[in-house]
């Protein structure tokens, strides 16, 4: 997947959302090129995510990396990076894993505080790399990496050195310069000021359209393939070894549907699940289709009927990887074909929710990719 070199801006790269009842931050930073929250065209996508893989290539061409990619929504960004380097690759999780043990840690600010990483992985890693380059979308205070670092400096004294490589960077200079007594190095496309940003939200209306969307068996038939070799990023992998599972993949859904050209497609994600999803995308794109890709996501978002805010219609659905839990699509349309892309083993409730809500907006054609071992 090669990409272009891309325009940034911070008004390409951020659009400012209000989070639904979060006291300890009311906002969001919603970026329209990720392929999370906005639907976004695959290939702009990777030419941003591109952007941050040259930063690092020209830094670090003669080190051994291990990049790590935080869930949810900077899976994608790091697998992507960890492709085009051919970095060992591995992304924090809020999902179970089995047979492993975990080192935990919290991202205070986040609706899903809890966080963890495989540790023997990690162990094996530690013996190959010679440093960590942590992988977000944005960094606001950095206090998460400092707790993963903290542990990983006990576990691992003096092996590894320390990066985080962020699309955007909100941190104050006193968060900086925490960071260079720490001797962690930081990367970024786009510095931002977060100083007004709790006023700014305060002032938006919460008179978007919201829905909650039925989980019972939709009426309409949704087939569902299951492409063979399928790589797992919550456990270790090569980075070069992870892009082509998912090329071939891409290569599978393809013959199976003998893909044509001139269509207007959706390709969505499931929570962690983004970069399988939006690399399905940047495959039908190529191949002449206007496709757009997004990702259901944990993240309760406020919407607003305001032009100018990110995002303006909700559905509230239920988990594929738990029947208990909500999650949620933003901005859903019509369009002439639609894939789901999950690696989630089961999931009926949530494909049914999901289901009912692309066909309350005339969807139906939908397809299910279940990309799981």
């Amino acid at each position: 997947m090669i990409c272009k070199k891309m325009t940034i801006t911070e008004q390409a790269m951020s659009s400012l959302a209000k989070r639904e009842n979060n006291k300890k931050r009311s906002y969001l930073v919603v970026n329209p090129l990720q392929g999370k929250h906005v639907p976004v065209s695959p290939k702009a996508a990777f030419e941003m995510f591109g952007a941050l893989k040259d930063v690092l290539k020209q830094v670090y061409r003669e080190e051994k990396l291990l990049l790590i990619g935080f869930a949810e929504t900077a899976t994608a960004i790091g697998a992507y990076i960890a492709g085009e380097l051919d970095a060992l690759y591995i992304q924090t999780t809020r999902e179970s894993v089995e047979n492993a043990e975990f080192f935990y840690f919290s991202e205070q600010h986040s609706h899903a505080t809890e966080q963890k990483l495989v540790k023997t992985d990690l162990d094996r890693a530690a013996g190959q790399v010679t440093r960590v380059v942590f992988i977000e979308d944005e960094i606001t205070t950095g206090r998460t990496i400092l707790n993963i670092v903290r542990l990983l400096r006990d576990a691992y004294p003096g092996q590894l050195q320390y990066s985080a490589a962020s699309l955007l960077n909100g941190m104050t200079e006193e968060h900086e310069k925490i960071y260079e007594d720490q001797k962690i190095r930081l990367h970024f496309l786009v510095k931002t000021d977060h100083s007004e940003y709790e006023n700014r939200v305060s002032a938006y209306k919460e008179d978007g359209v919201y829905h909650t969307c039925d989980s019972s068996t939709p009426s309409l038939y949704v087939p569902e393939y299951r492409p063979s070799g399928c790589l797992d990023a919550r456990r270790l992998v090569q980075g070069s070894a992870y892009k082509e599972a998912c090329r071939k993949m891409c290569r599978e859904m393809a013959a199976l549907q003998a893909v044509k050209s001139g269509k207007n497609i959706l390709v969505l994600g499931t929570e962690e699940c983004m970069y399988p999803a939006l690399c399905l995308a940047w495959h039908l794109e190529e191949a002449g289709n206007r496709v757009r890709c997004h990702s259901t996501t944990r993240s309760p978002i406020v919407v607003s009927r305001e032009g100018a805010y990110p995002l303006h219609e909700r559905y509230e659905l239920t988990s594929f990887y738990d029947d208990s839990r909500r999650t949620f699509i933003y901005d859903l349309a019509h369009y002439d074909e639609v894939f789901i892309v999950t690696d989630a083993k089961e999931g009926k409730k949530g494909l049914s929710s999901l289901v009912h809500a692309l066909c309350s907006r005339g969807n139906d054609k939908i397809m299910l990719v279940r990309w799981c071992s």
